[in-house]
């Protein structure tokens, strides 16, 4: 779509893209740039987050920011426009603000946050600090050319860069008007648990709030207190310490991952079979396989083989992996496996795949699995690796977790769910002795595949893991 318009000779506006093939909004998690500042075509100004992924936003032209239309934090709908730039080519102006006056205003709005320093910072994918959650219509104000009421107005004026700069405060909270040093991930911290990172004391290096310091502002009774902070700044804190409810705006990943569930569980009448297995030989190869040079440089775990004996029992019962088409009536057969692995991140539940995994090879495959958990990790996983799915391997084994009943991923027909491998008295070969055992859990889709299918791809992941030879002997 189209993502610029011309307002005048010298200003183009940027309007935020549909980065996530259709959907409405996203949110703003960070700027890059200040009202002042030089930009290129193709430099990344912003990053968002929609409800599938954060992606940066390159500028298309070069100039001048001019304005900033919305703060960090700020849930901004599709095609509203988020910054201006002057293209004329002349020398940097001084940015031309509705509200000059409030530039240095004691009391800004408690959700706003003055832009980042010029240049970009590498940054890992988190929350910003919006301590109150943006609400819909307050948004529909903002939009228009209208004078901005008196909170909006400090919000802009802290977003074009008109408020001197905080100094940081390495052992006292960030005093009023200042924005707290924290990394994403401490942010997202801070914003789950409720507290205001205002009223933190940072004790990270250069006034860096840290995750410690985080769990300090909400613990029973906190020993440090703020020896110079006002008055105002000790019953905030008590606030943050001895609430007895946190509500937390569902939005972004987390509100499309509910929105998914609810649909997959009342949508596909949902099968779950188990089978408790014993995994030694596996584990003895995963040992064996650290030690290939094959695999050298490579991440190798049981999940590595767990993945390889799914796609081994797929290919042996392909009519487990399909789809169904409740506008046609029809089931779609897929001859391709696109793996998705559930991946646990700051940002909430995500589940990108592996594309055309059936035709991977053991290095392959764990490489692939690599690559695909440590961009889920750093928060740049895209849209477009979490779309295509055909059945998802979900290893909840790592929490300590022995089995589960998964909901189904939408549009897949099936999801394995691992348990923890653990040292437990086994029947082998005539005698009980310690062995490596776990227990898998297979959920399907019922009107795709029945009983006899779901237990044949479940037994046949199961002999593989107990006997991993039939790697060979079956594919």
């Amino acid at each position: 779509m189209t993502t610029m318009t011309d307002t005048t000779s010298a200003v183009r506006e940027f309007k935020m893209p549909d980065v996530g093939e259709g959907l409405t909004e996203a949110e703003i998690l960070k700027w890059y740039v200040a009202a002042g500042d030089t930009v290129t075509d193709g430099q990344v100004v912003c990053e968002v987050e929609t409800a599938k992924a954060a992606v940066e936003l390159p500028i298309p032209f070069d100039g001048t920011v001019r304005e900033l239309r919305f703060a960090e934090g700020a849930t901004v709908d599709v095609g509203q426009v988020i910054i201006t730039v002057d293209v004329s080519g002349g020398a940097a102006p001084a940015p031309e603000a509705a509200a000059p006056a409030p530039a240095a205003a004691p009391e800004p709005a408690p959700s706003a946050e003055p832009a980042a320093p010029s240049g970009r910072q590498p940054v890992l994918v988190g929350y910003g600090v919006s301590e109150s959650s943006t609400k819909r219509r307050a948004r529909k104000q903002v939009p228009g050319q209208a004078e901005p009421s008196p909170a909006a107005a400090a919000v802009q004026a802290e977003l074009n860069g008109h408020s001197a700069p905080p100094a940081p405060q390495a052992a006292a909270p960030a005093p009023a008007g200042a924005r707290p040093l924290a990394k994403p991930p401490v942010r997202k911290l801070a914003k789950d648990l409720g507290v205001d990172l205002a009223t933190v004391t940072p004790t990270g290096p250069d006034g860096v709030i840290t995750r410690e310091d985080v769990h300090a502002a909400v613990a029973p009774a906190p020993a440090p207190a703020a020896p110079a902070a006002a008055g105002v700044q000790e019953p905030v804190a008590v606030a943050a310490g001895d609430a007895r409810e946190t509500r937390v705006p569902v939005k972004g990943v987390r509100k499309a991952t509910a929105q998914a569930m609810v649909s997959s569980a009342f949508t596909a009448p949902h099968v779950t079979e188990f089978v408790t297995v014993d995994v030694t030989r596996t584990m003895k190869l995963v040992e064996e396989l650290k030690q290939d040079r094959a695999f050298e440089g490579l991440r190798v775990n049981p999940l590595l083989l767990i993945s390889k004996a799914f796609l081994v029992a797929i290919r042996r019962n392909p009519e487990v992996n399909a789809a169904w088409d409740e506008a046609n009536q029809e089931i779609v057969q897929k001859h391709y496996v696109n793996l998705g692995i559930a991946a646990a991140t700051p940002r909430g539940l995500i589940v990108p795949n592996i594309k055309d995994a059936h035709a991977q090879t053991l290095p392959e495959l764990a490489a692939s699995l690599g690559e695909l958990v440590a961009t889920a990790r750093e928060g740049r996983t895209s849209p477009g690796a979490m779309q295509g799915g055909t059945v998802t391997i979900t290893n909840i084994g790592v929490f300590g977790i022995d089995t589960g009943t998964p909901i189904l991923n939408p549009g897949e027909s099936a999801i394995l769910a691992v348990g923890a491998i653990k040292l437990q008295p086994w029947v082998h070969k005539g005698k009980v002795k310690p062995r490596q055992v776990t227990t898998l859990g297979l959920s399907f889709d019922h009107r795709l595949v029945d009983g006899e299918l779901g237990s044949k791809v479940l037994a046949d992941v199961a002999a593989i893991l107990e006997q991993p030879k039939r790697l060979m002997t079956w594919a």
